[in-house]
């Protein structure tokens, strides 16, 4: 009864003599008394719910199993929200060997928490206890569900496959779903969907064949002028920068710029002319004051970049991997990939998204916008006006 005990040192309403009194004769090991000095006070205080949490963890103590539920019922039906008693329940339950009902009660106590950094410090360690209980039981029901759809698996495409897989995840509590959500243009009724197969995107295997060429265009230019890279991330002077405070104007995320917001970075792109050559042959999406954006990502070591969310899902965003070091990677959604030099990645980046560079060397990645290939002609039209009209209209 640490917790309770914990709680009622600061206590000062009306019961709190009593339930100091019943603490004392329960830490004695007068339970018999303790119950008793607990029902008077129960008698005086009856909606007060720490009472009858106190009053189930003395009956715990006395192995009256039906008289601590009761006791957990009747606190609970006073206070649906009320932490110490859905704690107390989900020990309870584990006690009693009912795996399924302690974690559905753990993982209660857990939803109604606030935040763990805010925990209360007199339940923090039965939180913590809850945390663990709750992780160890979805694992368990994880494997049981993957043991299931194994033979399953095997008839599936891989697209699929990883669809279950990720339903397994969901369904076992050890992710959420993810959803689309653009900073600016969303279109909806786009399903959401991670990683897109290149194959479906013409123009990508000429760019992947030059990819020798690419990188060598990239390393020439930085040969000559290293100042044209530039911070990804530059907040102006009061902006909130949010998630992006480590990055911000900072050369651990870096760019070469050849396209920006739509507008072509001349002297840059001047200077990559296989690049650009091979850029105008694949759909570079169109949105007036947002893209087509194509640059050189340069990821300097041990540098994460944040989870964060994209502009628009009528654009996806490819990866043509020039530099990758060890120990590098993506994560959109779900799903995690690694860099692999030359294997473009095409994805929806209104996924939450993230992205890291463990190692000890740089890596280098040509990033740039393409339409959704969900989108017909005319719906890419449809999107390029909905833009550059709402650009208009913004001024």
């Amino acid at each position: 009864m640490t917790a309770e005990e914990n709680d009622a040192a600061d206590r000062s309403g009306p019961s709190s003599s009593r339930l100091k009194a019943a603490l004392g004769l329960a830490r004695a090991g007068l339970l018999e008394a303790a119950e008793e000095e607990l029902r008077k006070g129960l008698d005086e205080h009856p909606a007060e719910p720490i009472l009858w949490v106190t009053l189930a963890g003395v009956r715990g103590r006395q192995g009256d199993a039906e008289g601590q539920f009761q006791a957990l019922q009747q606190a609970l039906a006073i206070d649906p929200y009320y932490l110490p008693a859905l704690l107390l329940k989900g020990n309870a339950y584990e006690a009693r060997g009912n795996n399924v009902l302690a974690a559905t009660s753990y993982e209660h106590a857990l939803r109604v928490a606030p935040d763990r950094p805010f925990w209360p410090e007199e339940l923090r360690d039965e939180l913590e206890h809850a945390a663990r209980y709750v992780r160890a039981y979805c694992d368990a029901l994880r494997k049981h569900l993957d043991a299931e759809l194994a033979p399953l698996a095997e008839s599936l495409p891989p697209d699929a496959g990883a669809r279950w897989t990720e339903a397994a995840s969901i369904r076992a509590g050890q992710s959420q779903p993810y959803f689309s959500h653009s900073n600016q243009l969303y279109v909806p009724r786009l399903p959401a969907i991670p990683f897109f197969d290149t194959a479906d995107i013409p123009g990508l295997d000429e760019l992947a064949g030059h990819v020798a060429g690419i990188r060598d265009e990239f390393l020439g230019l930085l040969h000559r002028d290293i100042s044209r890279l530039e911070p990804y991330i530059a907040f102006r002077p009061g902006e909130p920068v949010n998630q992006w405070h480590e990055l911000d104007r900072s050369t651990r995320w870096q760019a070469l710029h050849l396209y920006r917001g739509g507008n072509a970075v001349g002297e840059n792109l001047a200077e990559c002319p296989l690049t650009a050559r091979v850029l105008a042959d694949t759909p570079l999406c169109d949105l007036s004051g947002v893209c087509p954006n194509v640059f050189f990502s340069v990821l300097a070591p041990h540098t994460k970049i944040p989870p964060h969310f994209g502009e628009s899902n009528a654009r996806v965003i490819a990866h043509l991997p020039l530099i990758v070091p060890n120990d590098c990677g993506i994560r959109v959604g779900f799903e995690r990939r690694e860099w692999k030099p030359g294997e473009i990645l095409v994805f929806d980046d209104t996924l939450e998204h993230e992205a890291w560079n463990n190692s000890a060397e740089m890596r280098v990645v040509l990033i740039f916008d393409l339409w959704n290939p969900l989108l017909s002609a005319g719906e890419r039209a449809v999107a390029s006006t909905l833009a550059r009209a709402t650009r208009e209209f913004r001024g």
